[in-house]
Order: C-alpha cells, then sequence, then structure tokens
C-alpha cells in the first residue's frame, strides 16, 4: 500500500505533484492546519504530514496520529511542533534550513540597510507631505564593524555579504574553527570583545537554553555607544525592554527586528520608538524561498517514507538516501543483534555498549546506535522505532557508550553489541555478508555462523554427545518442525550453544518439555521480523 500524506498549510502545487510522481498518495487541505479538532479527526490515517507554521503538532494531536512517521515542516523553525512528544512517539520531526539561506541572509543586510539610512521613517515623512532631508541623518556601513553573533549557514551568508559591502566583520561562534573564520575572511572574538567594538550586531543563532537572552540587558550595556542591532534569526534571544530602555536613552542608536519574544507581535516594547524598524517576520517570504522550502520538504518526506533516507531530521540521526542504499543491510543488522539480546534480557538494563570494526566504524554511526538501542528495546516495548529508542534508553538511565575501530578479525567489519543488566552481562556479535544479508558470528564469546530466521530457538548446554537428537526429539513430540540448526561451542566439552529454526512460534510448552529433559542450561525462544 502506497504511503499517505496531508498537506494540512499552503505548500506551492509543484511540491504536492512532487509527492504523487513519486507514487504517494496525499490530501493537500491547505486550511485543515487551522482546524485542531477536525486535523485530530484525520491524521490517523497519514504517515506523513507537511506544515508550515499554521499547523500545530501538540502532544495531544499525536495522540491520535496512530500511523504517523514523518512530520515535515517546509522552513526552519519547529516551534509549532512538540518534538518531544514526537520522539516518545517515534515520528521524525525534519525542517528544510538550506531553502531560505540566502533570503533570510539578504534581509538581515536589507535591515541593517534600513536602519542605517533610516529608510522606513524617512519614507513615511516624504510620503507625509513633507521634505525632513536634515531630519534623517545615516550612516555608511562602508568600514563599520559588523559583529555576527552565529556564523553557521546563515550567519556565513551574512559574512560574505557584508565584507562586499567593504565592512569589517567580526564573529563569535564557539563553533567556528580558526581556520574556516580565516577563510570567510572574519576575525573570530569573544562575545564581550564583539559588543565592544561593533557598530552593528546581527544575531543568527537557533533559540536555546544556551542562545536565550544571549542580549541581555547586562551584556547590551556592554556594547559601543551608537551600535544598531539587527534580530531576523529568533524572538527571545535579546531582552527587548532592556533594549527599548537603551535605545531611549540614547546608549543605542537603532534596532531593526523582523523577529519578536512573542508572535504574533502586536505590541511591543520596540514599538513607536525613532530609528526602530520592524517587520512581521519576513525573513523566509520571498517567492524563491516559499517554493524552494515547499519542493525540499516533499522531496525529503518522500525519500523518507519510501526509500528510509533521514535528511534535516531535529530528532534523528540524518541518513542521505546514498548512505541507506549501503546501509541498509547494517542497520538491519543493528537492529538483529539489538533485538536478539534484548529478548534474552529480562531483567533492568544498566548500559549498552557497542562496539563498531573495519567498514562498520565508517558508517552514520548515530543511526546504526539508534538501530540497536531500538533492537532492544523492542522486546519490552513493541512500538519503539529508531526514533523513540534513544529517548525511551535516556528517561530509563541507560548508558550507552559507543567505540569504533580499525578492522581487527577475518570480517570486513562488524558490530559487537553488550548488554550490562542488573544480574548479568550478555554480548553478540554480527556482519553483514557479501549477499547482503546479516549474520551472528559471535554469542557469549562463542564463534558461530547464524542467519537470522523469523522462528528460533536458542539453547545453551555443556558440549557431551546426543544434545542434537535430544532437542529433535523433544521438538518432533511436540509437532515442531526443525528446519535448520547451527552449532557453536567454547571448546571441546565445554559450553555449546544451538540455534533451532522451526516453523512457527515455539510455545511454552515445548519450552518447558527441553528444561525439564535435563540436558539444557538454557532455553529461549527468539522472533525477528525479517525483510
Amino acid at each position: 500500500m502506497a504511503p499517505k500524506v496531508l498537506v494540512s498549510d499552503s505548500l506551492s502545487e509543484t511540491a504536492v505533484q512532487i509527492f504523487r510522481d513519486r507514487g504517494i498518495e496525499v490530501d493537500f487541505e491547505p486550511k485543515l492546519g487551522k482546524d485542531k479538532e477536525k486535523l485530530a479527526e484525520v491524521i490517523g490515517k497519514y504517515d506523513g504530514l507537511a506544515i508550515r507554521s499554521a499547523t500545530k503538532v501538540t502532544a495531544k494531536l499525536l495522540e491520535n496520529a496512530t500511523n504517523l512517521k514523518v512530520v515535515g515542516r517546509a522552513g526552519i523553525g519547529t516551534d509549532n511542533v512538540d518534538k518531544e512528544a514526537a520522539s516518545k512517539k517515534g515520528v521524525i520531526v525534519m525542517n528544510t534550513p538550506f531553502g531560505n539561506m540566502i533570503t533570510t541572509a539578504e534581509h538581515a543586510i536589507a535591515m541593517m540597510f534600513a536602519v542605517a539610512r533610516q529608510i522606513p521613517e524617512a519614507d513615511a515623512s516624504t510620503q507625509a507631505g513633507k521634505w525632513e532631508k536634515s531630519k534623517f541623518m545615516g550612516v555608511e556601513l562602508t568600514a563599520k564593524t559588523l559583529g555576527v553573533i552565529g556564523a553557521g549557514n546563515i550567519g556565513g551568508i551574512v559574512c560574505d555579504r557584508a565584507r562586499g559591502l567593504k565592512m569589517k566583520v567580526i564573529a563569535y561562534d564557539p563553533f567556528l574553527g580558526e581556520e574556516k573564520a580565516a577563510n570567510m575572511g572574519v576575525e573570530k572574538v569573544e562575545l564581550d570583545e564583539l559588543l565592544k567594538r561593533a557598530d552593528f550586531i546581527t544575531l543568527h543563532v537557533p533559540l536555546t537554553d544556551s542562545t536565550r537572552n544571549i542580549l541581555s540587558r547586562e551584556n547590551l550595556q556592554k556594547t559601543k555607544p551608537g551600535v544598531r542591532i539587527i534580530n531576523c534569526a529568533r524572538g527571545g534571544l535579546v531582552d527587548e525592554q532592556a533594549l527599548a530602555d537603551l535605545i531611549k536613552s540614547g546608549h543605542v542608536a537603532g534596532a531593526a527586528f523582523d523577529v519578536f519574544s512573542v508572535e504574533p507581535a502586536t505590541e511591543n516594547p520596540l514599538f513607536g520608538l525613532p530609528n526602530v524598524v520592524c517587520t512581521p517576520h519576513l525573513g523566509a517570504s520571498t517567492t524563491e524561498a516559499q517554493e524552494n522550502v515547499a519542493l525540499q520538504v516533499a522531496e525529503q518526506m518522500s525519500n523518507y517514507l519510501l526509500d528510509g533516507a533521514v535528511e534535516n531530521a531535529l530528532n534523528m540521526p540524518s541518513m542521505t538516501a546514498e548512505e541507506a542504499k549501503v546501509m541498509g543491510p547494517w542497520v538491519k543488522l543493528a537492529q538483529h543483534l539489538g533485538g536478539f539480546i534484548g529478548q534474552m534480557t529480562d531483567d533492568a538494563i544498566k548500559a549498552i555498549n557497542i562496539t563498531f570494526d573495519g567498514v562498520a566504524s565508517e558508517m552514520n554511526l548515530k543511526a546504526l546506535d539508534a538501530a540497536v538501542v531500538s533492537g532492544i528495546l523492542k522486546a519490552s516495548q513493541p512500538d519503539v522505532n529508531m526514533v523513540s529508542a534513544p529517548v525511551i534508553a535516556k528517561e530509563r538511565g541507560i548508558q550507552i557508550s559507543t567505540t569504533s575501530q580499525d578492522q581487527t578479525g577475518v570480517f570486513e567489519g562488524y558490530i559487537k553489541v553488550t548488554v550490562v543488566s542488573e544480574s548479568k552481562e550478555r554480548s553478540i556479535a554480527g556482519t553483514v555478508f557479501s549477499d547482503g544479508k546479516p549474520r551472528f558470528i559471535q554469542i557469549k564469546g562463542i564463534n558461530i555462523d547464524a542467519e537470522v530466521g523469523e522462528h528460533m530457538l536458542y539453547t545453551t548446554n555443556e558440549d557431551v554427545p546426543g544434545i542434537i537428537g535430544k532437542l529433535g526429539t523433544v521438538l518432533g513430540e511436540h509437532g515442531v518442525n526443525l528446519a535448520n540448526f547451527t552449532l557453536g561451542r567454547s571448546k571441546q566439552g565445554g559450553e555449546a550453544i544451538a540455534i533451532a529454526y522451526v516453523d512457527d512460534v515455539v510455545s511454552p510448552e515445548v519450552v518447558k518439555a527441553l528444561k525439564e529433559s535435563g540436558n539444557f542450561k538454557q532455553v529461549k525462544p527468539l522472533e525477528f521480523t525479517l525483510g
């Protein structure tokens, strides 16, 4: 059955057609996002939800989203999506961070010009029939120092454009390396130095606990007298009341804001102040940007629903379509390894240790980590997936550690999973053969070559003659057809393991009979989802 997507906000017809062209059933209901009750009523039918800012994806809505796998936001901001609730539900949340980079950067530059030359006030005055030429004395941008807080994707474009305007650019960004800064032609500085030196300050960071009120009253008071502040990033980065006070005092010469702490902004301390330019969150509002993000979100959602590619996800490691093709068998292996050890573990898990060897260590380890953890937790929570598993593991206090290493054995690569529980430690390793099929290659330190079967029976015993015969006899007596089996042992006469492949689920009666035979130390039926 083809995946089904709901578009609940305005999206271009070209973007909607992308879903159709990819074989995805799509319902285009651009006004539905504003009708919470109706949306909650129908959301259970859909695998994907494509939105802009009008649709609110709340925890309550997600309760009804029984089939939902992905929410795609055409744009950068996802404040209208409860990402924590989505993660717990196993729903991927993705945005389109690159579709409106140029548009937002250009708006910041335009706002800088507007506040430097008092363009909005001069326009209003002139159109009112006044000719107040001497009233609107501006400043040049050339040779001024621009302080950029956040030199990532959008901030980097602003830096480039500002250098073209012959401005001196200094940047504060903890993640900006000295070499990258040099290549960008900007000077990397600490925040206090930026505040002290900049003639203009523009912000280009997300709103997080560390960036909230980054321009607090205290930091605004450290700025150079006559500074002008531009914010086209996120409301909440600047203490707006403090900024208003400093504008009134004359310390700050002007401000240009496209975003506000409360939106829609019908009132704000900055409104009505001289030389303050305000726009209604227009950073992404160009024809090109709206089309770009719409097309991008349609492609991303289609790639995920059809091929498993995860691009620009906010609550799961990204995995491109190319990576998904190569990593598909390894992701399945990771899930099977987790599934095996999860079904074998009956008490509380304290830690999960994952080792990636050889070619496996060169892949997207975060995605493989998520696959392992989801396989482990699925034994106790069947609805868990790669999105929700890391969140649930964190809530349970499970410590997850990862080690990567060069090839150490005969296999080109392998994954080894060790789980530490309240009572014991268990480990299993596996690889992907050239046929693309996952194999278990080591259990409890015992080498083995075992394919993954839908219905498997795992047993341990002392390595003595007659065990296989006893296993076959008990299974036969209970009408269980033995399709195949694989053996392994630590040494002659030591601990041995057997994996039997059977045609159906092994009943508790069969498990009881095997245990009562006195030949087997451990008997555990295992179930796997293949394909």
